[in-house]
């Protein structure tokens, strides 16, 4: 077959590896007019901005995830990883999705599966590139699938055991609107069979609409009349039984008590043993990026939630410390609000340092809402300094950006690694 990979970033290396290796005619089409990444020596391959003009001369078309099927013109077949991976794979899967939490709930999940003596397949943005594995995959196993809105795009199948944590606006920068976004991820739903399960946010509408795609069972975690995990009075509990206490997790964040009870939920069909469940969430101490500890600075903590991309995450990580608090906001715009974050920081009384594309909306908010903001130029060697005069003697500075980083950086990481380096020259 003739087989065109659109778009070439890890996901198509990967799909590059697996389609040569079948036998396929394989070419590399990407709009750009260099890659970033190394191309096999003699691959065929169309650069800039023409390179999709004659989709028509391909049997299937293999779609990078951010990409949207609509710009495919002509494409015989639109195809992507993930379909190809859930049409080949033996093993059951499960699916999680969300704006946020995706890669902390997938992560224990698969903890907890291990501590149980499963052998788990963890594949997505937080894992290996799915066809990477497929060939180890084995059907007594188990794959854990962190699927974002755009590998749920056009999906042709849904997982054995779908989780759907919290939906906010989020991507709206690649996504036409909201609706658009949901949709998408309301495929993880879509087409599932009755012998599925649907595991959905207890209070999220969003969350709820997609798990009633689904004619499988549906279970909302965090409510004991559905069966779901829930906390109270300091324990992980599930039909009105204690699994554990809150304590073995070693996460920071309430909302994260709200991750684990989604995994705990997952899993429970595979593992009811208490010990094993406890033993998986203290494996896990956290992914990096997300909320973690980096230093304690004369009296100051610093924390990175460089993830942090929406709002509605920034505003969790603020809310998870009490007392006096500074937060880094802003970055490259997602399309999104940011009046609810600054609300949120003008409420708990925080002083907000604000950077990049975003940040000059940010400081405009903050002003007519009695929030002390400033904006700092530059990168994390300015931007930390700024933050640790603010933050005096005591306090903790978090960066929890609430936008994506393309702006100034290469990637969330790169900003929170770089947030990291100054908070440790200080």
């Amino acid at each position: 077959m003739r087989i065109a990979i659109a778009g070439y970033g890890m996901e198509g290396e990967a799909s590059y590896r697996y389609y040569t290796a079948r036998g396929d005619e394989v070419t590399i089409l990407d709009e750009r007019e260099t890659l970033d990444r190394v191309v096999p020596e003699g691959a065929q391959v169309i650069l800039g901005p023409d390179a999709f003009s004659h989709l028509e001369i391909y049997d299937t078309v293999i779609r990078t995830p951010a990409l949207p099927p609509r710009r495919l013109v002509g494409a015989q077949k639109i195809w992507s990883a993930t379909n190809e991976f859930f049409a080949q794979c033996p093993a059951p899967i499960i699916g999680v999705t969300g704006t946020k939490g995706k890669g902390t709930t997938s992560s224990l999940i698969t903890s907890i599966l291990r501590a149980a003596g499963r052998t788990v397949h963890l594949v997505g943005n937080i894992g290996a590139p799915a066809l990477e594995v497929l060939d180890s995959v084995q059907p007594g196993d188990i794959v854990v699938y962190e699927l974002s809105s755009f590998q749920l795009w056009d999906i042709e199948h849904s997982p054995h055991v779908a989780v759907v944590l919290m939906i906010e606006p989020d991507h709206l920068n690649v996504h036409a609107n909201m609706t658009e976004y949901v949709t998408a991820k309301a495929n993880i739903a879509k087409r599932q069979t009755k012998d599925d399960i649907v595991i959905y946010h207890p209070d999220n509408h969003y969350s709820a609409d997609i798990a009633g795609y689904s004619i499988g069972k549906k279970v909302r975690y965090g409510r004991l009349e559905d069966g779901g995990a829930y906390v109270k009075d300091g324990y992980f509990m599930v039909y009105d039984t204690p699994i554990c206490l809150t304590d073995m997790l070693r996460l920071a964040g309430s909302f994260n008590f709200e991750n684990a009870c989604a995994a705990i939920t997952a899993t429970y069909n595979y593992t009811q043993d208490s010990d094993v469940i406890a033993r998986g969430l203290n494996d896990f101490d956290g992914l990096p990026h997300r909320l973690k500890f980096v230093a304690k600075k004369n009296g100051v903590r610093y924390y990175d939630d460089s993830i942090a991309t929406t709002p509605g995450s920034a505003i969790a990580a603020l809310k998870s410390f009490e007392g006096p608090r500074v937060v880094i906001l802003g970055g490259e715009s997602k399309g999104v609000a940011y009046d609810e974050v600054v609300q949120a920081a003008a409420t708990s009384g925080v002083k907000i340092v604000a950077i990049g594309e975003v940040g000059h909306t940010i400081v405009a908010l903050a002003s007519r809402m009695g929030v002390y903001a400033e904006y700092v130029e530059g990168l994390m060697d300015q931007v930390v300094p700024a933050a640790n005069r603010l933050a005096g003697n005591e306090g903790v500075v978090i960066l929890c950006p609430a936008t994506a980083s393309f702006d100034q950086y290469a990637g969330y990481a790169d900003r929170g690694n770089q947030f990291i380096s100054a908070v440790n020259t200080l």
